[in-house]
């Protein structure tokens, strides 16, 4: 569990103020979550370096918080349930496959967040994901639909898949990922995690990942291809040299590493 001085330092990162006596609702829950997705950018930069990655909470919070720097889902996700756990949330995580785009079924190598509110509701939480994701949680319960900054999710349930997120998306829902009720451990995303840092068919290994949503969209950086997306509109860029990688990681994700 962080402490309250922590958690001050978290919500100064992420451009909240912390209030102590602040009940586990979800008002902030939902403000918690947005605040990390437009402030903490998704990136797999340590993979690339060789730095081996850690799932401790301790040095999560190093890193994120007093390092300014981001991560991958394993992390993010991780660093999201504690800081929920140290405000009093009720906090389950599951592993999930993530079905956007796949042609397969996947390997199960996404952590996943469910936060239960004073009240009793029970919310899907995600910071970790580097491709258009929803900002807000998600009610956790069959048929419930979202429809948040121009975007619609809806969750159901299949026989196989267990729980489904979807999108909607050009007319048609389209699976974007799945899960099911099988409680995880921190310890048990090491593993997965790993194969995420070394295996040869890891998407994690190869080139520059970076991400951080915004308000009509988001910001990303994959290899040398810069995009910013305001709502369907997409500006591109190619950046041609260290020093141009150099000022979009620095002015747009905040940070100052290669």
């Amino acid at each position: 569990m962080y402490s309250k001085e922590q958690l001050a330092r978290t919500f100064e990162r992420i451009g909240l103020t912390y209030d102590p006596d602040a009940r586990p609702t979800p008002e902030l829950l939902s403000s918690v979550q947005l605040a990390m997705a437009t402030r903490i950018p998704y990136e797999n930069l340590d993979i690339l370096r060789g730095v081996p990655l850690s799932l401790d909470y301790g040095d999560l919070y190093d890193k994120i918080v007093l390092r300014h720097r981001g991560g991958y889902c394993f992390e993010l996700n991780g660093f999201l349930g504690e800081v929920l756990r140290s405000l009093g949330y009720g906090v389950t995580e599951y592993m999930a496959r993530y079905l956007r785009g796949e042609c397969e079924i996947p390997m199960r190598r996404h952590r996943v967040v469910i936060a239960e509110a004073e009240d009793g509701s029970r919310l899907i939480c995600d910071v970790g994901i580097g491709q258009s994701a929803f900002r807000l949680p998600l009610p956790f319960r069959e048929g419930a639909e979202s429809s948040q900054f121009g975007e619609v999710y809806r969750v159901t349930r299949e026989p196989f898949f267990g729980w489904v997120i979807s999108d909607f998306y050009h007319g048609e829902w389209r699976r974007f990922y799945s899960f099911t009720e099988e409680v995880q451990l921190n310890i048990d995303y090491v593993m997965p995690s790993f194969w995420c840092e070394h295996a040869p068919d890891s998407p994690f290994i190869t080139a520059p990942m970076l991400s951080i949503k915004t308000e009509d969209g988001r910001i990303t950086v994959d290899g040398d291809v810069f995009r910013i997306f305001r709502g369907e509109e997409v500006e591109e860029t190619t950046l041609s040299d260290e020093a141009e990688r150099r000022a979009v990681y620095r002015k747009y994700f905040g940070l100052d590493v290669i």
